[in-house]
């Protein structure tokens, strides 16, 4: 069998060993200038010359499926979809680290260490990547497995994502067999595209660029993973034979010379040493590409480390440094209310931009109306915010001594801001509602998470889309969605023959979802998707969810008094029934799909391990009912913040263990960021 191909302007006639020569030689000369682009960041080639060797090796490895290499660059983006993740029992231990937050924990640590085996020490620090950790396996030199961390013993076998990283080296620059751990992360620059491109195809924004990487790791298509240009660090050498390195740093020349991309690092020979460190990358940390939570300090030295041992579930011969959460002064220049799709009116202040823990932030949610008086914000004040969590912008405090007399008190608005009608704060809430459920800001953001990947996962019918078809009333509501035709979209800006097609073709393919995606699309106030699942397994219909008794729902495990009373009073609503009637009437699917009832054992365990503490006033659950869907997953829930504490869910007017928990360093999440756990 011959072959022709075109490089470099030359009509070459080849025959099966010659394009076995030509498939290895184009791989690896690939491969090499990837390295050089990708880890050592200095390509010596233009991409031009680089996408005519690629498409060279592409149209050789077509007529010669059978000569291409595992280790082909074009092997890297994504293969058939997964229908699961296997599990994988990690060879050596992946251990998490204890936690330091200030200069006496780090010289308790080293006290500790100087101890137990009485000799001089000498460490590392390196940055803590706010990324996914994962091992690597590598036999004679060839990547052939990749897993998450998991509980540290038993990980998921993430294998084909981890190939679409062009940071992995598929191929090491020695046949050995290792096993190395690494931090795969997003960089800031790629987060922000992300979560733009996210935002205008209606999907899932990320809170950080931690649950954008590990998003993106977990995908079960893996074409999805090689869109969203994740980058990894390699850091430790897990499992090797006849390993002839004694320190740390030594592992990580070796690392660099196979072929890894590895992190800065800086060797201390004392602890004081560390703790300049410490402070020096607490003030520099937003000058990285991508986010650091913290610092890890390691003993250099390998065979003290086996001296010293491991605990249970951390070695003794590491700590990790928490930075503290980092505050800035700026001014409020207006509050402003939003109106969500539930009709919260949520305030929110606009400040004069400051940059916070790496990034500007102009805007902070002021919760509620308790929130902004407990506080005592008002217009025209000096005040201090952070990210709480390092996520979310929050505002800490006001700087009364700065007050002019100027500053304007807010109120909250009697008439919502968009449909004028009155507004409505119930009993026992803590949130300002507008109660007209045709308010056309309620029916934009309805529908926009209506058509979202978590509900109808419609396609092509992002938040710009839908505003286009209400702003031409082709559609009045989810329903009418189902109506549309090729010949409606086609007038729309940017709308061409196929994309129209494409968008129908979507809109019809959702009929044919399960009902726990119908459940949580129609946005019954309270039941996120987790909630829409238990709900869909337990009434098998839509009927007969919308029959159940407030006693029959929250019955269910995980569903509260609160949550169940939401969902039949939703169904009460004569509007809400009709549009379910409409949608019926076009055929989108109202039944259970599920052959079986039981639970995924994966999520029942997510929280194995975590200690939450609540705090504030949660807008969507009773403190009972997140109580209970932590215990049901595995998590228990402590009354005080310390040391040990995984999360702190803080909801408004949260106080003293919100302030303890940001002096620990602990994290802080919203409820939003619950519900994504979850």
């Amino acid at each position: 069998m011959h072959l022709l191909w075109y490089y470099s302007g030359r009509r070459i006639h080849v025959n099966k060993e010659e394009a076995r020569k030509k498939i290895d030689e184009l791989t690896d000369l690939l491969n090499e200038h990837n390295y050089k682009y990708y880890v050592l960041d200095h390509p010596e080639i233009t991409d031009y010359e680089y996408d005519m060797m690629i498409n060279e090796l592409i149209n050789l490895e077509k007529q010669f499926p059978e000569l291409t290499r595992e280790d082909s660059p074009t092997q890297r983006v994504g293969g058939e979809p997964l229908s699961s993740f296997t599990q994988v029992q990690h060879n050596v231990p992946m251990l998490s680290l204890s936690n330091s937050y200030n200069k006496e924990d780090l010289i308790d640590f080293d006290r500790s260490i100087r101890k137990s085996i009485g000799e001089k020490i000498e460490y590392v620090v390196e940055p803590k990547i706010d990324g996914l950790s994962v091992n690597l396996k590598y036999e004679k030199g060839k990547f052939i497995q990749g897993a998450t961390r998991g509980n540290g013993i038993v990980g998921e076998d993430i294998t084909k994502n981890l190939r679409t990283v062009k940071t992995i080296p598929l191929k090491l620059k020695e046949e050995i067999d290792i096993e190395v751990r690494g931090e795969v992360y997003i960089s800031r620059e790629t987060f922000v595209k992300l979560n733009r491109k996210q935002e205008e195809n209606g999907g899932t924004i990320f809170a950080n660029p931690r649950n954008a990487a590990a998003g993106s790791l977990r995908q079960l298509d893996s074409k999805v993973t090689a869109k969203r240009n994740l980058d990894i660090f390699v850091f430790n050498i897990q499992r090797m034979e006849n390993m002839n390195i004694s320190k740390h740093i030594e592992g990580f020349e070796y690392l660099k010379s196979l072929g890894f991309k590895t992190s800065i690092y800086e060797v201390c020979k004392s602890i004081e040493e560390v703790v300049d460190q410490c402070e020096k990358w607490s003030e520099k940390r937003s000058s990285l590409g991508f986010e650091i939570d913290g610092l890890v300090i390691k003993v250099n030295d390998l065979t003290q480390r086996e001296k010293l041992g491991t605990r249970s579930k951390s070695p003794r011969w590491a700590i990790a440094y928490k930075f503290p959460a980092e505050q800035q002064k700026t001014k409020v220049k207006n509050i402003v209310v939003q109106v969500g799709r539930t009709g919260a009116l949520t305030p929110t202040a606009e400040l004069d931009p400051v940059r916070v823990a790496g990034s500007v932030i102009s805007r902070a949610t002021l919760h509620n109306e308790d929130y902004i008086k407990e506080k005592d914000i008002r217009i025209g004040d000096t005040v201090i915010i952070e990210k709480a969590g390092d996520v979310i912008p929050a505002v800490v405090r006001v700087i009364f001594d700065e007050r002019t007399g100027k500053e304007e008190p807010f109120e909250m608005p009697t008439i919502c801001p968009i449909c004028k009608e009155e507004t409505f704060r119930l009993e026992g809430e803590a949130v300002t509602r507008c109660m007209n459920a045709a308010c056309p800001a309620q029916l934009r953001r309805g529908l926009i998470h209506f058509v979202s990947r978590d509900a109808m996962n419609i396609d092509g019918l992002g938040e710009s889309i839908v505003t286009l078809l209400l702003e031409n009333e082709l559609i009045k509501d989810a329903a009418d969605l189902y109506y549309l035709k090729k010949e409606d979209l086609l007038p729309l800006e940017r709308m061409g023959e196929k994309s129209a097609q494409n968008l129908i073709d979507a809109i019809e393919k959702s009929k044919k979802n399960d009902l726990e995606r119908v459940i949580f699309g129609l946005g019954i106030k309270l039941v996120g998707a987790r909630a829409a699942k238990l709900l869909a397994d337990e009434f098998k219909s839509l009927d007969g969810l919308i029959k159940a008794s407030d006693e029959e729902i929250t019955a269910v495990p995980e569903i509260g008094h609160k949550m169940a009373e939401s969902v039949v009073a939703f169904f009460k609503e004569d509007r809400n029934l009709e549009i379910v009637e409409k949608l019926r009437d076009v055929g989108v699917n109202m039944q259970s799909l599920k052959e079986n009832d039981e639970e995924d054992e994966n999520i029942e365990k997510k929280f194995e391990g975590l200690t939450f503490v609540l705090t504030g006033t949660l807008e969507k659950y009773k403190r009972s009912e997140a109580k209970k869907i932590i215990e049901n997953l595995g998590g228990r829930v402590s009354g005080s913040v310390s040391k040990k504490t995984s999360y702190v869910l803080a909801g408004a007017e949260a106080g003293s263990k919100l302030e303890k928990a940001n002096q620990l360093g602990v994290k802080v999440i919203s409820e939003e960021e619950f519900e994504q756990m979850v």
